[in-house]
């Protein structure tokens, strides 16, 4: 399992996840349309925009943060770029310069509330078994927090309790151990599944991590997780220990979606949906092709089994 930072636009009020009502230019959600698109876009202000295409009140204060929210965010071609950072530098005799909000009253300037733009889904969880075949995915609206990873996976294997996988493989599986355990210590999530780091992001977690070294190993070497570790011989006959199951195949998966990601964020909510069970559909052919090409499919007699 990974978080993929791909997603589509959403409503700009702070808290709210639903779709926009106008995908072309638009700010707000169908709920908040008629209650903020004539409002001053800086929160909570609630005084009657000006006229045109302003998106603040006439307070001065709000208009001239609004007009430096555009200089600092709207789009300009490149030669007009590297004119202005040429003038700055010569201007503040530095060698660089950062372009910053300045603050509103007492607030500074990157903490100001406002709805001048729509905002962006933060990623993608996408869920696959350890050959690569895809099982599930689901969207973390404001970043990929252990609630919002849990609640995508009750939501993957709602009623199929028994359909769980015996390990899941996350980057940040030792929080999510964390939060079940502190949440709910009788989760059946706790009595389904063992929660590994994956094999690359675990050499940078922190040694001192008793949590984690104990029950997140991906490959502990003592014998402690059989399922997980396995004996081979090399071509001169020595015996060696190496992983039992590809950790990374979610990370390879969002390294494949990559190619997708420019019209994937310009889709509807409806259309990006469609799109990402299309793209989970191509690559469960593909790995299922790869799969039959090598001959490690599973043979008749395990599905007798089953």
């Amino acid at each position: 399992m990974d978080g993929k930072v791909l997603g589509h636009r959403i409503c700009a009020v702070d808290d709210c996840t639903a779709p926009l009502a106008n995908f072309k230019n638009g700010r707000f959600c169908a709920a908040h349309l008629p209650m903020l698109q004539d409002l001053c876009g800086i929160m909570p202000c609630g005084r009657p925009r000006r006229a045109g295409n302003a998106l603040t009140c006439d307070d001065p204060a709000h208009s001239d943060w609004e007009k430096a929210w555009i200089n600092r965010f709207q789009r300009v071609s490149y030669p007009t770029m590297r004119r202005v950072i040429r003038d700055r530098r010569q201007a503040d005799g530095a060698d660089g310069f950062q372009l910053q909000l300045p603050a509103l009253g007492e607030t500074p300037g990157s903490d100001v509330v406002h709805t001048f733009r729509a905002r962006t889904v933060y990623c993608v969880e996408t869920v696959q078994w350890a050959c690569g075949m895809p099982i599930g995915w689901g969207k973390c609206y404001r970043s990929e927090s252990t609630p919002q990873v849990l609640s995508i996976m009750n939501r993957i294997w709602d009623g199929h309790d028994n359909l769980r996988p015996s390990f899941l493989a996350y980057d940040d599986a030792c929080d999510l151990l964390r939060h079940i355990v502190t949440q709910n210590a009788n989760d059946s999530w706790l009595k389904t599944t063992k929660y590994i780091v994956d094999a690359f992001h675990y050499i940078n977690h922190r040694s001192t991590d008793i949590l984690c070294r104990l029950w997140c190993n991906p490959a502990p070497t003592n014998g402690a997780q059989p399922d997980l570790v396995r004996v081979e011989r090399d071509a001169q006959g020595r015996a060696h220990q190496t992983r039992a199951f590809n950790t990374e195949t979610a990370e390879q998966f969002n390294a494949w979606l990559k190619g997708y990601e420019a019209p994937l964020r310009n889709m509807t909510d409806v259309n990006f949906d469609l799109f990402m069970h299309s793209l989970f559909l191509l690559f469960a052919e593909d790995i299922q092709k790869r799969i039959s090409r090598k001959d490690r499919a599973l043979d008749a007699e395990f599905w007798e089994n089953v």
